[in-house]
């Protein structure tokens, strides 16, 4: 009993701390409850911000634990066709960094936001100023996928100085020493992509195991597999070794498809995210 007690005064203060400990915070509650956190990915704009903003709205009571949006790209960083696809539609919609903060300061969410974000977007608005921007709407962190390790150095020293945190990519071919920074600048989590290649659904769980092994003898941070991740029993797999599951293209998919056949859009997402929470 203690125990649980000791688990959830240091939730309470991690996520009292700010950005960083919000998402530690995070994770260890999910893993208190005895399962992975659920971190499902959102388009931001697609198909339209008033949509994005009813699938956050929801998003807690949905069962997310944490929550990925993605600033739209006209060159999508290793993204399959389904997010490609909803990125295109999200600029075409007029979707600008500048409006997705603006959508995200409206929101109060238990669930800390992280961005998903190009480093193109970063330096072209300036590193320093978008991390400030992104902090005051409510951002708790920051995934660039597209950083080399002096940039994710670098974006990991100005997310702190804010308090928020920052969380690098680290895939099944990364050698041992660039592991070893990468973990180390992850002052969020470690985004461990659990297959090589670009995202999109899958019919079978990934293997992480020993990735997960390499990560832990390097680094303290939790560990979220994303990449390929698309069913209930997918991310039961996942947190049997990982901190956390990432689903991004399966919840996009059922946007489309309830767009197409005239449906409603934010329900068709926030019930895949129930259904992946079981």
């Amino acid at each position: 009993m203690a125990h649980g007690s000791d688990e959830s005064t240091r939730v309470s203060k991690d996520a009292a701390i700010g950005g960083a400990g919000a998402i530690r915070a995070a994770f260890a509650r999910a893993r208190s409850e005895g399962r992975g956190a659920l971190m499902p990915f959102v388009t931001a704009g697609y198909p339209d911000p008033a949509t994005t903003e009813r699938v956050l709205a929801g998003i807690d009571a949905a069962g997310a634990d944490l929550v990925e949006i993605g600033f739209p790209f006209s060159d999508p960083i290793a993204d399959g066709p389904v997010i490609a696809e909803s990125m295109h539609h999200a600029l075409l919609a007029g979707t600008t960094p500048a409006r997705v903060f603006e959508l995200v300061a409206r929101l109060k969410l238990r669930a800390p936001i992280l961005a998903m974000v190009s480093v193109s977007i970063v330096e072209r608005i300036g590193a320093e100023r978008f991390i400030e921007q992104a902090v005051s709407a409510g951002f708790a962190g920051f995934i660039v996928p597209d950083a080399d390790p002096a940039d994710a150095s670098r974006l990991s020293a100005l997310a702190a100085a804010r308090g928020a945190g920052y969380c690098a990519l680290v895939s099944p071919t990364t050698p041992v020493d660039r592991l070893s920074t990468l973990a180390g600048v992850s002052t969020g989590f470690v985004y461990l992509l659990a297959r090589a290649g670009v995202t999109g659904e899958r019919n079978d769980a990934p293997e992480i195991d020993a990735r997960v092994r390499a990560i832990r003898a390097v680094s303290s941070a939790p560990i979220a597999a994303g990449f390929g991740i698309s069913t209930r029993a997918h991310v039961e797999a996942v947190a049997r070794q990982a901190d956390g599951a990432i689903v991004g293209s399966a919840i996009v998919r059922r946007m489309t498809e309830a767009k197409r056949a005239g449906a409603d859009v934010a329900d068709a997402a926030l019930s895949a995210i129930r259904e992946l929470r079981g």
